[in-house]
């Protein structure tokens, strides 16, 4: 299977789980919500929920010609190690109560960096058409 088939089926896989950001977080709300309560509790939850179902659904649309949204993608992979990042410094709390996004969204948001990224810059979006 080409890289370029493989992006395109990465770009799907983790379009569509960027738009289940909410249930995920209702199965397993330690490793992916940052407060108390049910998802709804969160304005700031919400808000992040709204962003990433928003790039899930442009990342499937991506998803039919990787190559014309290379900056989505590029998007993508940095923010997620931005986002991973700042999570896993702010994980380390008093108290240890967000430990959880260690085993949760951290590495999570590195994978999606490192598939989309290794397939994006090893010839996958850039040779083959």
């Amino acid at each position: 299977m080409s890289r370029l088939k493989l992006l395109q089926i990465a770009l799907i896989a983790f379009g569509v789980v960027f738009c289940l950001v909410y249930p995920i977080a209702i199965i397993w709300p330690s490793g992916w919500a940052w407060h108390d309560g049910p998802p709804m509790a969160s304005h700031y939850f919400m808000m992040i929920v709204g962003i990433y179902a928003t790039l899930g659904i442009f990342l499937i649309r991506a998803s039919r010609d990787p190559i014309a949204h290379r900056s989505l993608i590029d998007f993508t992979i940095w923010s997620s190690v931005v986002h991973a990042l700042i999570m896993a410094i702010q994980s380390y709390s008093p108290g240890g109560a967000h430990m959880g996004h260690l085993l949760g969204d951290v590495p999570a948001l590195l994978l999606v960096a490192a598939v989309l990224g290794g397939l994006t810059y090893s010839g996958g979006a850039k040779n083959e058409g």
